[in-house]
């Protein structure tokens, strides 16, 4: 018995084709996005007073850095905005982001919402978050004491 198939060689590289195509669209796409939104860089510390965050925001104006505090969630938003004057075609090379940007964190229920402290210094924003007094950590003194009878006989003998 003879089998007789289609031999169609091309087949296969129209579809390599297609996936190529795709690929390349989603490239471009996620190459667009990136460059409408970036994310800062972050350093969270924590001590016995408070905890700091300070976020990389350089080139960005302080008026156009929105932080707000709701539910024990600390939001910051911004954008950092190209500058027009300048023709994106005459760059050779653009690494730096622009665009929008938000980031958000969950709080401890510590936190004093009241006492928040927000500066923006060379292109660092640093937050600071004061811990409210009940869980901030107390020093206990720990007295030494003496068994009752020996303070007051103790003495008496020796004298």
């Amino acid at each position: 018995m003879t089998y007789q198939y289609r031999c169609e060689p091309y087949r296969g590289l129209a579809h390599l084709q297609r996936r190529l195509h795709h690929l390349a669209q989603q490239e471009a796409a996620g190459r667009e996005e990136s460059q409408t939104r970036f994310t800062p860089a972050v350093d969270i510390y924590e001590d016995e007073q408070s905890i700091t965050l300070k976020l990389d925001v350089a080139g960005i104006d302080e008026k156009d850095i929105d932080i707000k505090l709701e539910n024990n969630t600390l939001s910051i938003s911004g954008e950092r905005k190209f500058e027009s004057e300048e023709k994106t075609e005459n760059y050779r090379r653009m690494e730096r982001r622009y665009g929008r940007f938000g980031r958000a964190f969950t709080l401890p229920q510590t936190v004093d919402h009241e006492s928040v402290i927000a500066k923006y210094d060379q292109g660092v924003l640093k937050i600071r978050l004061v811990k409210k007094a009940e869980a901030k950590p107390k020093q206990i003194k720990v007295n030494l004491s003496k068994p009752e009878g020996e303070s007051g006989n103790a003495e008496a003998q020796q004298g």
